[in-house]
């Protein structure tokens, strides 16, 4: 499998060693079919481990697919992309699509086809040494995103609202690049704040800035994050194509839960930059704690209990579309949402032997 093709330009020196890219080399025989996914921002561990240890373990080739990936500028290129039909699968926040929909029109021939993240990953976090202890105590502050082409910013807005604040009057939103460039950018308290992914908030906290997460209400916290998103001809003329992806991508999810440390050390193999200089042991056992935070919240829910892989909950979907509403961000609170996310394919992913799945990801070394 290939996932390759990043932005060149994209390049931030972490001290784990966490690249900005993914390659993943390795050759498909018989024709395979190539899925090319659209990313908003280049993937770390988390991410890019997914597919590293699916390449390892023969996942995606076993359903016949060579995977690659190309990263654009932000989460509003992903759907003009689709729209187009030059790439297979988007991988955007909802936002980016449901504040396109028009009130009275049809939907966009785009649907949600996998629930890559059913929990919200986005925080608003601030210096463990601030004395901003809430949302509501932002008010005066400036909040760093990646670009303003960020499909998270929306959200932000209405969180903001939701607790009185008006953004660009009592808060602003400025760009303070991805990662590196972000977490000094509030080291140096050009921001009060950073509106990252959990992830990128464990990294900068390894790298030895405490941060402090602002609780978010219910009705954001529990707002899935990315998914996988199809044209609607996709979906319809292809489906085949996207369970086969589906379940490859469930599978190499459980595989990286099962065994971390192989997940860690197939994204390095796979990215020789990522792998760190020096201590070698302890950025070793970093990423491993990053990846096993993430996976237990997409793996399992708060009660412990399997997920199904690449589900969406729409009654949680439909309660945050109508916040957005409220808040000034969506048009409209009726959305088409059994258009936009669709549950068809999701008894094709989980269409695989579970133990025997785990079992051969923990015989990895």
């Amino acid at each position: 499998m290939l996932f390759s093709r990043f932005n060149r330009a994209y390049r931030v020196a972490l001290g784990l060693g966490l690249a900005a890219g993914l390659q993943m080399t390795g050759g498909l025989a018989h024709a395979a079919d190539k899925v090319l996914i659209g990313l908003a921002i280049p993937p770390t561990v988390t991410d890019g481990g997914i597919y590293a240890i699916g390449d390892e373990m023969g996942l995606f080739k076993a359903e016949n697919i060579e995977v690659e990936s190309v990263v654009l500028a932000g989460a509003g290129t992903i759907v003009p992309q689709l729209l187009q039909k030059k790439i297979t699968l988007g991988f955007p926040l909802p936002e980016t699509l449901l504040s396109a929909h028009k009130a009275g029109e049809a939907p966009l021939p785009l649907t949600y086809v996998y629930n890559a993240n059913p929990y919200n990953s986005l925080e608003l976090s601030v210096l463990e040494s601030s004395n901003i202890k809430s949302i509501q105590d932002l008010k005066g502050a400036k909040i760093g995103v990646g670009a303003l082409t960020w499909g998270t910013i929306p959200q932000t807005r209405a969180l903001l609202r939701s607790v009185g604040l008006e953004p660009g009057k009592d808060v602003s939103i400025v760009a303070v690049g991805n990662l590196g460039s972000g977490f000094h950018a509030l080291r140096e308290q050009r921001v009060e704040a950073l509106n990252f992914n959990s992830t990128w908030i464990d990294l900068m906290e390894l790298e030895g800035t405490k941060a402090r997460r602002l609780p978010y209400p219910p009705v954001f916290a529990n707002m899935i994050v990315n998914g996988f998103l199809a044209h609607a001809d996709t979906l319809k003329e292809q489906p085949d194509l996207l369970a086969r992806f589906g379940r490859a991508y469930s599978q190499a999810v459980i595989a990286c839960d099962a065994n971390p440390k192989a997940c860690v050390e197939a994204f390095w193999k796979r990215t020789p930059t990522a792998r760190p200089q020096g201590d070698t042991a302890k950025a070793l056992a970093d990423n491993i704690e990053i990846l096993k935070r993430r996976l237990a919240l997409v793996v399992r829910d708060a009660a412990g209990k399997d997920r199904v892989p690449g589900e969406f909950d729409l009654a949680t979907i439909k309660a945050y579309v109508e916040a957005m509403n409220k808040y000034g961000e969506f048009t409209t609170a009726d959305m088409p949402l059994d258009a936009y996310f669709s549950n068809k394919l999701v008894p094709d992913y989980g269409k695989f032997d579970r133990a025997a799945l785990i079992a051969k990801a923990k015989a990895l070394p």
